[in-house]
């Protein structure tokens, strides 16, 4: 009678269990977005370029043939990950210019350098985040999480969106998540000056993209500005840095759990090529995807008042229509 070895059959186990693991989460992570679809000749902005999803974002949009350009906060990093994307793609149409959304000078200074050097811009990629970091406020005294994720993006694709209407046909993509399920605009205390709660504070944030991708649909409606929010799903990138788990040393429990339903940010960066280059979404007025499909979004995320206010509020504070602002020299 036959009488396996031991160590072989675990170690073949094992190895079968990972190779499984690895098949699981690959299907799990959904399809690739089409790769025949080109974005040759179009002219791209990404924020948050450097690094996750807005990395292999860039990646894509340089293979199919974009001049992108990266809004990055850090230039060393986002050199880094230039040069790495040029080499890899053969595009040296790839650039990097500093666009901190924590700083309204930034992103004007940013905007401007921009028009000064292209004509055209046919798609808008507001990806840039933070997600729970410690209690704090941007440059100008935005609670951060509301600030970068919210009012810088709301700030630069305003500033733009003059020369995305004169490239129309063209795209906004606003990056959200299914966190926004659980937000809630505080009208009282939209910046959380009463008490700071990191959770509470990303997730209103993320509802405000989505608000901010349903006005902005309605009031490009008819330009050939089409407006997408997109939910790339739970991707593994380095957004939770600020979460406690990811400071302690339960992570290495915790992570092998959850690594199986997490996607590559390669994946999770399909979700924004379909967004931003689907024939079939060229005329989106603010719908909100997951996953390459369309959903519904979170009631409140449907309240078009709510969206009027936030809109009212977000041009106040970035003082978007201020003309001694908008002229002024950057800082």
């Amino acid at each position: 009678m036959w009488i396996p070895n031991l160590p072989v059959t675990v170690i073949t186990g094992l190895a079968a269990g990972a190779g499984a693991l690895c098949i699981f989460k690959d299907v799990y992570g959904g399809p690739a977005y089409d790769r025949n679809v080109s974005a040759e000749g179009k002219t791209v902005i990404i924020t948050g370029a450097n690094n996750g999803i807005g990395k292999e974002a860039t990646w894509e949009f340089a293979k199919r043939g974009a001049k992108v350009f990266m809004a990055c906060r850090d230039m060393a990093k986002c050199e880094e990950a230039r040069r790495d994307i040029v080499l890899e793609t053969g595009n040296k149409f790839v650039y990097c210019r500093p666009c901190d959304l924590a700083s309204t000078a930034s992103i004007r200074a940013f905007a401007e350098q921009f028009k000064s050097e292209e004509p055209s811009l046919d798609i808008l990629v507001n990806n840039a985040g933070v997600m729970e970091p410690p209690a704090g406020v941007t440059k100008d005294g935005f609670e951060t999480q509301l600030g970068v994720n919210h009012m810088g993006h709301f700030l630069l694709t305003n500033l733009l969106l003059d020369t995305l209407k004169a490239s129309a046909p063209s795209r906004v993509v606003v990056v959200t998540c299914d966190a926004h399920r659980r937000g809630e605009l505080r009208t009282k205390d939209l910046n959380m000056s009463e008490g700071y709660d990191a959770r509470a504070s990303y997730a209103q944030s993320k509802l405000a993209n989505v608000l901010f991708a349903s006005e902005l649909g309605k009031r490009t409606l008819g330009t050939g500005v089409a407006v997408v929010a997109v939910d790339p799903g739970f991707t593994d990138t380095d957004l939770t840095r600020h979460l406690p788990m990811s400071k302690s040393i339960t992570r290495f429990f915790v992570y092998p759990l959850f690594w199986p339903v997490m996607k590559l940010p390669r994946t999770g960066a399909q979700t924004l090529l379909h967004a931003a280059l689907d024939p079939k979404l060229e005329k989106c007025t603010g719908d909100y995807y997951v996953n390459m499909n369309k959903a519904n979004p979170s009631e409140k995320a449907q309240d078009y008042e709510m969206a009027l206010w936030l809109w009212k509020v977000s041009e106040k504070w970035t003082r978007l229509d201020d003309e001694s602002v908008s002229k002024a020299p950057a800082a």
